[in-house]
Parts: structure tokens; sequence; C-alpha cells
């Protein structure tokens, strides 16, 4: 094997981690987070909502099972949550230069350098979690030998436009017509609502779908902040007030927030994992979720007419909210999770319940 080429991961508070390349070898800057979960690193490199960051992967044996088939059904790529890898830079402990799954076609490597994206491994992970935990989400820039990149803050941008579909897409030929603004969305989630019966018209995140016919309203997952997506949130108060079914996920919990006017906040390192716990609000229901998210609803801003759904059971954080009398709610995790857990799958039927009742 020839030497690898050595890479530089510089935080912005100066602290600075040595490792080796694999993947593409390129310059690049973001926002340094790190997730936790063992598995599923295809669906969460493919995740629109980690748009601009460098992921980190604490778990420390990464590539072992490579990159899987894009095979397509329904016109979406079966086991990936997108078309392409929306992560600036991989972070990882030890790297698998072999690999075997009976459904990959290719390396974690070659998948990385197809789409020009850097990996590094032999990094100390724990010690970067660690920092990060401390300090809390920190721009960080990858710089292979001989390249040099500024430091780049991706929550200035509006990574919702990057992210979000160009023009309005139908899947499905159900009973029940549901829009889903993209504002980054995971293909599970148009999987498990086409299982549910329906039509899916999947708009741009600023489209005005009030001149479309429709039951239900969905709002989708997405990358940065929620207050960047203006257009999106007054779409959402024009919906209040027709009172179809609304269900968000993700950005869509914090984008519903908004239009009702409350608030959301930066949370210091975010929740990204796959074993998050909440509890359901008025009940003793504890749930084990997937998360991918930086942003958070404040509770204590909620108005009169809304009631938060989950709490997070580790930090008390917002995990959804409902309306006392409307058939609006939303999460804050992904019942939808592909790579698990899937617990609060059953809410996708409450939502069609929702619809079938209107």
């Amino acid at each position: 094997m020839k030497e690898k080429i050595k890479v530089k991961l510089t935080l912005e508070d100066g602290t600075v981690y040595y490792g080796k390349s694999f993947g593409a070898t390129v310059a690049v800057a973001g926002e340094v987070v790190f997730n936790t979960a063992m598995t599923g690193y295809p669906e969460s490199l493919t995740d629109p909502s980690y748009r601009g960051q460098i992921l980190c992967l604490t778990y420390p044996l990464v590539g072992n099972y490579g990159a899987p088939a894009k095979s397509e059904e329904n016109d979406l790529y079966r086991f990936y949550e997108s078309s392409s890898i929306h992560i600036s830079a991989l972070i990882v402990s030890d790297y698998s230069f072999e690999y075997s799954h009976w459904n990959a076609t290719e390396s974690l490597d070659e998948w990385l350098k197809r789409n020009k994206v850097p990996g590094v491994y032999g990094i100390d992970t724990r010690a970067l979690t660690k920092r990060i935990r401390e300090k809390g989400a920190m721009l960080g820039k990858v710089e292979p030998e001989g390249e040099e990149v500024s430091f780049y803050d991706p929550n200035k941008v509006n990574l919702v436009a990057e992210v979000s579909t160009r023009e309005k897409k139908t899947y499905g030929n159900g009973k029940y017509r549901i829009v889903l603004v993209d504002c980054g969305v995971k293909y599970n989630i148009i999987r498990n609502l086409l299982k549910r019966d329906t039509t899916i018209i999947r708009v741009p995140w600023d489209y005005d779908y009030h001149r479309e016919e429709f039951d239900g309203l969905f709002l989708s997952n997405g990358p940065g902040d929620p207050k960047m997506c203006m257009a999106t949130i007054e779409n959402i108060r024009n919906s209040f007030e027709k009172e179809k079914p609304v269900f968000g996920i993700c950005l869509g919990n914090q984008l519903m927030a908004l239009a009702s006017g409350a608030d959301t906040y930066k949370l210091k390192y975010g929740h990204r994992s796959h074993n998050q716990p909440v509890i359901q609000v008025g009940t003793n229901k504890a749930y084990i979720t997937s998360q991918n998210h930086g942003f958070a609803v404040d509770n204590t801003t909620l108005g009169k007419e809304w009631d938060p759904l989950f709490i997070n059971i580790n930090d008390k954080t917002n995990e959804g909210m409902k309306h006392k009398t409307k058939p609006f709610f939303s999460t804050q995790f992904h019942p939808e999770a592909s790579g698990g857990p899937t617990d609060t799958d059953y809410l996708f039927d409450e939502f069609i319940e929702n619809i079938k009742r209107q």
C-alpha cells in the first residue's frame, strides 16, 4: 500500500489534529459535528441535513461494508437518502480498506473520490468529540499537505436553497394528495408516505403550493438555520388558516414553530445519533429515535394554542409540537429513520388518519 497523504484538521479555536487521507485529496471547510451511530454511514453521508458540515463518526471502524448499489425504486435511489453526498468531509478513527457486504459495489474510499469529498482517518475521534462537547460545534477545515483553505460558516447561507428540488415532481398515484415542501427531504420520508396510498407533490422550499389541490401538507427535514427560510415560513403561516393536516419533521418542526410565532435557537453541539430517547408529553411513553439537527425550538415561546409533543429525555429540549385543536403536529426527530430505530414510524399513520377525518 502506497504511503498515504497527511492531512491536518484545524478547529477555529486553534486545536489541530493530524491524520491520513482517503477519498478525495482536496481542502475543504465547514462546521465540525459528530454522530454517535454505529451503522448507517451511507444514509448519513447522503442526508441533505448535513450540508456544509465536516462529519466526525465516533464509531471507531468505518468503511467495512463499502457503499451500496445505486438501484432505483420510484425514481429514488433505494439505499441512499438523496442522489449525492452532502457532507463536506468525513472524519473517522480507523478506515477499513477491505469491505464486504452483499449489496456493496465499491469501497467508501472510491465513493468519496467519485463525489470529490475528502476523508481523514487516524484522528483521535474521542478527543475531537470531547472537544466539541466542551466547546460546542466549531468551524473547521481539512487541509492535505501543501493545500490551504479559509474557514467557512455554512450557517450564514441559505443551505436549504442549495439542497431543495428545483422543480415540482410527482410520485405515486394514491388516494391522498400530499404536498411535500422539500427543504432537503430524505428519500425514506417519500418512501414512507408512498406506502400509505398517497400521491406526493414534491415542491421547492419557497414554492407557493396554495395553487395546488392537496389533502395534507408535509414539511421536510433540511440543513442550517430555519430563519433563513422566510418564504417557507410565510407559506406555512398561510396554510394554518386552511386547517388542512400538517406534519413536519426536523427542520419542518422548527419552521412550523416559527410560523406559529415561536422562536428557535442553535444548540451547543446538536443531536446526531440513532439512539436519542424522547418522551411523549403527558404520558409515560418513551421512544428511541434517530436525530440530526443543530437548532431547536424554544418551548418557552410556544403560543397558547400549541403544546410540546415530545421532550428529549437527556437535555429536556423540544422534540415536537402540536396544535391543541387543529390537525397540525411535528417532530424534531426522524420517524422515517433508515438505519433505525423505527419506533415512531406510526406517526405517518397518524398524519394519514388526520387527513381521513377531514
